[in-house]
C-alpha cells in the first residue's frame, strides 16, 4: 500500500524523499490488518507442513541413493573448459541478486519522491513489490546461512574421498557449509517471489532456478541433495515473506479460503511511461 500522497505533498524533495522512506518502512512492521489472514495463515502451513515432508524425504533419499554417484562422475573442479558454468552459477550469487535489487530499490525511492498522482503512485506500486522479492532473498539466505553453521556439511570430496555424511556440526568454515546450498536458495526464492507477483514469468524463473542449481552440481560446489534442500528453502522463504505481505494488505490479497494472489501491480507500458516523466529534462 503506497504512503498517502497528501503526506507526501507536505515538504521538499528531500523531506518527501525521507518520508517516503519512514512511510515504506513502518507499513512493513505495522500490526496485520488483512480480516483473512487466519485463513492464510493456515493455508500456508500446511503447504509448508506437505512440502517439507514430501521434499525432507526426497533429500534424505538422494544422500543414501544419488549425492556419491553424482558427483563422482562430474568433471575434476577447475576443469577449464567449464569456465562458462562459472559465469553463469554467479546470477544465482546472492551479493548480487540482492546488490541488483536493492539498486532498484533506491532508484524508486529517489525517483517518486519528484513524480506527482498516478506516476507516483505507479512507481510506488513497483517499489512494493521489489520491497518483497528483496526480503524474500533475505529472510531465506539468512535462514540458508543458520541452517549451514547447524549441520556442518563437507562439501564433495572435501575429506578426499566422495562421502555424501561428512559433517562436522557448526564448524562455520566454507569447506563445511555444503547443506543446503546458498545459490540454490537465492535462485528458488527469487523465482518463487516474481512468480507470486508476475505469475506470466513463472516457467522462465523456474529454467532460471534449475539452470542455477545445475552449475552447482557441475562446479562439485554441492550435492544433488543440497540444491534440493536449497530449493525448499528458498519457497518456503518466499512464501514467508508473502503471507508477511498478504497480512498488511501490501501488494497482495487473501481470498476467502485463504490462497494468497497478487494484486494487479503497474503494466509495462505505464511503467515507461512513468520512467520517460522521471527521467525527462
Amino acid at each position: 500500500m503506497p504512503p498517502p500522497p497528501a503526506t507526501l505533498e507536505s515538504a521538499n524533495y528531500f523531506g518527501r524523499l525521507l518520508t517516503l522512506v519512514w512511510l515504506s518502512l513502518a507499513q512493513l512492521v505495522r500490526a496485520p490488518s488483512h480480516s483473512r489472514r487466519a485463513e492464510a495463515a493456515r493455508r500456508s502451513a500446511r503447504h509448508v507442513l506437505l512440502l517439507v515432508v514430501i521434499v525432507g524425504a526426497a533429500i534424505i533419499t538422494l544422500m543414501y541413493v544419488l549425492d556419491v554417484a553424482e558427483i563422482s562422475a562430474m568433471p575434476p573442479r577447475g576443469t577449464p573448459g567449464l569456465w562458462w558454468v562459472r559465469i553463469l552459477t554467479d546470477f544465482g550469487k546472492d551479493e548480487y541478486v540482492l546488490c541488483t535489487l536493492g539498486l532498484l530499490l533506491v532508484v524508486v525511492a529517489l525517483a517518486a519522491p519528484a513524480l506527482r498522482g498516478v506516476p507516483r503512485a505507479t512507481l510506488l506500486g513497483l517499489g512494493t513489490r521489489l520491497q518483497y522479492l528483496f526480503l524474500s532473498v533475505v529472510l531465506s539466505v539468512v535462514l540458508g546461512e543458520v541452517i549451514k553453521w547447524i549441520v556442518g556439511r563437507g562439501r564433495p570430496f572435501v575429506g578426499g574421498k566422495a562421502n555424501a555424511f561428512n559433517f562436522q556440526h557448526f564448524a562455520g568454515t566454507e569447506a563445511y557449509s555444503s547443506f543446503p546450498s546458498g545459490h540454490s536458495i537465492t535462485a528458488f526464492a527469487l523465482a518463487f517471489a516474481v512468480s507470486a507477483v508476475w505469475p506470466g514469468a513463472r516457467v522462465a524463473m523456474l529454467v532460471y532456478a534449475l539452470i542455477i542449481a545445475a552449475t552447482r552440481l557441475v562446479l562439485l560446489a554441492h550435492h544433488p541433495s543440497d540444491v534440493v534442500a536449497g530449493a525448499l528453502v528458498g519457497v518456503i522463504g518466499a512464501m514467508t515473506v508473502r503471507y508477511w505481505f498478504a497480512a498488511r494488505r501490501l501488494g497482495f490479497a487473501i481470498h476467502h479460503d485463504g490462497t494468497v494472489v497478487a494484486l494487479s501491480g503497474p503494466s509495462e507500458g505505464r511503467l515507461k511511461r512513468v520512467a520517460r516523466s522521471a527521467f525527462a529534462p
